[in-house]
């Protein structure tokens, strides 16, 4: 058809995908995105207000790894010989210590981390910490069971002294008990006081939610957020950092887990000095008691015999005696520290040996520092360990070898020393010989002036060797040196503002393009010329927009919107289209595929605007299953297309009906008859358009769709100038395209043209809402889906 070519342009890009399409298809529904990034946003905002910040607090320190008295030396022998095991390295044992939970309970008792202080919000508590909180509650019994226990109660202040404990008795049940700052408390959970830190006014009426943790729980909490490691592998500077929402807590735990650990390793080094200076002073306190008994045994003695001076006729010999009896001082001092040793490792057998005091003997001293340095090391290793380990097996039989060897020493020197005493006294009593013309109260005071250098000279000793280890802890130095004390940002490091912002936004975005990409992929729907082109290839001669008008006419005089404009541009095409068909009446039926596609309204507005041409317009509503024009065109006549068909004396004239507003005529469908297609077929309706023909410029006829039934397809018989194919943008399912494409390629319609209605919206088609058939055999009122509704554009 020539008409066809002119109507139908070729597009030679229709296969192409333009991206520009794609992109304004997204636009469109540019408010769904606005929305979806507002309400992620406002999502992000509330999840950060009431997530909790958790702030990340670090301190560096420096691990003292040099070797110390040669134990180590004297280990790496053993490991030589495959005797001592390996382990890690000293700074790595350094940091299992800091990681302990022996460490870590310490710290936690320390600061009574056990007892958590909360300040009630609407939402959510804050927790206080120390000098944070307005009070401090103090337990009158720490002991094993205290901490095990698991309790939480409130405390309301009332006023700077008064406040109301709020707690749950045995059933369950809140019970209120009033109480005054620094009042003995007794509750099922145990005895306490209450007192006030930094208590004012502004906390009166105020919660504080107390909660009692065991002590074994928190140690799992805490150790779940500490870190300890190397801040190079090469080196003993050693990271310790610790997460936690209170940043001030976190600081002061780490500060307190480094002086611990410092104190401990300080306390490990000080045991031999500990244990000398113990030793030193039970020596001292027996020493004071003889120099006393001694002392005053002079005394007695003098004031016995009324002497005040000592003769000079034994001053010669006394004087060459004197080196004799200061040698005999020395080794009695000898033999005495011997015995004091001895004795003491008899009654101590696995505690450190007293050591620098002085023996005479080079090699006791050598293995006492031996034993005390291997001692050491054991009670180390033995805090991670087991009896069983290799090492302390090792270090065990060391110490046994070193005790024997220490010991067989002792009995050595004690033998020696006996016989250099010996030898002493009888050369001591060579020279008592050559003196026996001196008193006997000279030669007894003589006795007892020597046990009283004796016992003087030692106490003397002792009382420097107790100097010398006082000077020794208090040169000991820690493990640790702190290089950079605990501190963290402002900023937390959970969650990340930032971040969280960024993929609430992301998410805003994503979830309302899935979903319209979704609806898209579902999405079957014929929207635009583009659609119907690529399936049916019969002319399309206009495209009616959609209006936000409920009313059924659209077209007037004066009214010149768009909907107003394409029907005029409509009926400028159809003209074209009928040019063809020469003079005379010209007949136009308008049918569709199915119901609620807008035929009715495409029908009713071609009339009017056919009219608007000063011709004479006949419209006849030939749908006579499902009536619509009398509702839309709001008339009511007894009789209609109906009753002509079934009476044969009734006349074409008595049907009719001036619609004087719109300048047409119109035959109404009439009352629903049980059988349409007879009645089509029973050759009256054949006379109504040979009167109409005589009578009428154009003729517009109003048939039924055709998916559902046969009444348009047996009105096709007759002669027919144009068909006009409504087919409903956003409504019509593309499948159903391959009705009009049948109906246009087989010719079953004839001269059949395409009128796109409701084009370029999806929520109404300006002709009524729930415009529909209803028919009982297939075809119903327009489906409404969910995402139909959900997308419904204002």
């Amino acid at each position: 058809m020539q008409n066809e070519n002119h109507l139908n342009q070729v597009d030679f890009n229709q296969h192409t995908i333009s991206i520009r399409e794609e992109i304004e298809k997204y636009v469109y529904h540019w408010k769904w995105f606005v929305l979806g990034v507002a309400i992620a946003l406002i999502g992000a905002y509330t999840y950060l207000r009431y997530t909790p910040n958790i702030y990340q607090v670090s301190s560096t320190i420096l691990i003292d790894d040099e070797d110390h008295g040669g134990l180590v030396s004297e280990l790496s022998a053993f490991k030589d010989l495959g005797l001592a095991g390996g382990g890690q390295s000293s700074a790595e044992n350094e940091i299992g210590i800091l990681k302990s939970r022996t460490l870590m309970a310490s710290v936690i008792k320390d600061l009574n981390l056990t007892i958590g202080y909360y300040s009630k919000g609407n939402i959510m508590s804050t927790e206080l910490f120390t000098d944070q909180s307005p009070i401090k509650i103090n337990f009158f019994a720490k002991d094993s069971s205290f901490y095990k226990l698991r309790a939480n109660f409130k405390i309301l202040i009332k006023s700077t002294s008064n406040f109301e404990i709020i707690y749950a008795n045995a059933n369950n049940k809140e019970q209120v008990s009033k109480h005054v700052f620094g009042e003995k408390i007794e509750m099922p959970f145990g005895n306490f006081t209450v007192t006030p830190t930094n208590l004012n006014n502004d906390y009166t009426n105020r919660e504080v939610l107390v909660v009692i943790t065991p002590l074994r729980n928190v140690i799992n909490n805490y150790l779940g957020r500490l870190n300890v490691d190397f801040t190079t592998k090469k080196s003993n500077l050693i990271n310790i950092s610790f997460t936690d929402g209170n940043r001030y807590k976190a600081e002061v735990l780490i500060n307190t887990l480094v002086e611990h650990y410092n104190k401990n390793a300080v306390e490990d080094k000080s045991v031999i000095a500990n244990n000398t200076n113990k030793f030193i002073a039970q020596r001292l306190e027996i020493i004071e008691k003889d120099l006393m008994d001694v002392d005053k045994g002079v005394e007695v003695f003098k004031s016995s015999n009324k002497l005040t001076d000592i003769s000079s006729e034994a001053t010669l010999v006394l004087e060459s005696n004197a080196t004799l009896e200061q040698r005999i001082i020395e080794i009695n001092t000898q033999i005495k520290l011997a015995n004091y040793v001895s004795e003491y490792l008899a009654n101590n057998s696995n505690d450190l040996i007293p050591s620098n005091l002085g023996l005479a003997d080079g090699s006791i001293s050598e293995n006492t520092s031996a034993y005390n340095e291997l001692i050491l090391e054991r009670n180390r290793i033995l805090r991670g360990s087991s009896e069983t380990n290799p090492t302390i097996i090792n270090l065990n039989a060391q110490l046994k070898e070193l005790r024997k060897s220490v010991l067989q020493s002792l009995v050595n020197l004690q033998s020696s020393l006996s016989i250099s005493l010996n030898d002493l006294k009888q050369q001591e009593m060579l020279l008592n010989s050559k003196i026996l013309a001196v008193p006997n109260q000279e030669r007894a005071y003589r006795d007892i002036q020597r046990q009283q250098q004796i016992i003087e000279t030692l106490y003397l000793y002792l009382l420097q060797k107790r100097e010398e280890t006082s000077i020794t802890l208090a040169a000991t130095l820690p493990n640790a040196r702190v290089i950079d004390k605990a501190d963290g940002s402002d900023f937390p490091i959970s969650p990340k503002r930032q971040i969280v912002y960024l993929a609430a936004l992301l998410l805003g975005l994503l979830v309302p393009f899935s979903i319209i990409y979704i609806l898209f992929l579902l999405d079957n729907k014929v929207h635009n010329r583009k659609d119907v082109e690529a399936v049916v290839k019969a002319p399309i001669l206009g495209d009616i927009p959609w209006s936000k008008s409920i009313d059924k006419i659209v077209i007037s005089e004066d009214n010149r919107d768009g909907v107003s404009e394409s029907f005029r541009l409509l009926r400028t095409n159809v003209n074209f289209m009928l040019s063809s068909a020469g003079e005379g009446c010209k007949t136009i039926y308008v049918t569709s595929t199915i119901s609620g596609e807008g035929k009715s309204f495409v029908s009713i507005n071609m009339a009017t605007v056919l009219a608007l041409t000063n011709k004479k317009v006949l419209l006849i509503g030939a749908d006579i299953r499902k009536p619509k024009l009398s509702d839309y065109l709001k008339i009511s006549k007894e009789k209609g297309l109906t009753h002509f068909l079934m009476d044969r004396n009734m006349q074409p004239a008595e049907l009719i009906d001036v619609v004087s507003e719109l300048k047409f005529d119109v035959i109404h469908s009439g009352i629903i008859a049980p059988n349409p297609s007879e009645l089509l077929m029973n050759g009256r309706f054949d006379d109504l358009l040979t009167y109409a023909k005589k009578h009428y410029d154009y003729i517009l006829v109003d048939t039924a769709p055709v998916q559902a039934v046969t009444d348009t397809l047996l009105l096709n018989n007759y002669k027919v100038d144009l068909h006009l194919y409504v087919i409903r943008a956003n409504y019509l399912d593309k499948r159903l395209l391959e009705t009009s494409k049948i109906m246009f390629e087989e010719k079953r319609l004839q001269n059949m043209s395409i009128v796109l209605n409701a084009v370029g919206n999806k929520k109404g088609y300006g002709y009524g809402y729930g415009y529909g058939y209803g028919y009982g055999y297939g075809y119903g009122s327009e489906e409404k889906s969910w995402f139909k509704k959900l997308f419904k554009q204002s």
